[in-house]
């Protein structure tokens, strides 16, 4: 794969459950990794729910062979949060992995967290 085509700087985020002074459970997404990726637009969707239209926005994210990258976690691309859908191993050969993401983005536009 050219290595031009990674030049999108994305942040993959894994949820800590910390506790706080008094003992109650934190959850917070936590940066885990930085790595650049080749994004591509697979496909868009609307749907209806609760009288209200949203969209939801599928990607792929072409990144570096890493381990541990699981869909579990979550990628910030630029503020923008994507949830982790499937993480593939391209051709199995430990070169790339391919992770299918999505977007939410609620009626007025707005990018959902």
């Amino acid at each position: 794969m050219n290595p031009g085509l990674f030049r999108h700087r994305i942040t993959l985020l894994k949820m800590v459950v910390t506790e706080d002074e008094i003992g109650q459970e934190i959850e917070d997404w936590q940066p885990v990794r930085t790595c650049w990726a080749a994004i591509k637009t697979v496909s868009g969707r609307e749907y209806f729910a609760a009288a209200s239209v949203q969209a939801e926005r599928t990607y792929r994210f072409i990144v570096r062979y890493t381990p541990g990258i699981n869909e579990t976690m979550r990628i910030d691309y630029q503020g923008r949060k994507f949830d982790i859908q499937s993480v593939l191993n391209d051709d199995e050969g430990k070169k790339t992995l391919t992770i299918i993401a999505t977007e939410r983005v609620a009626a007025d536009g707005e990018y959902s967290n």
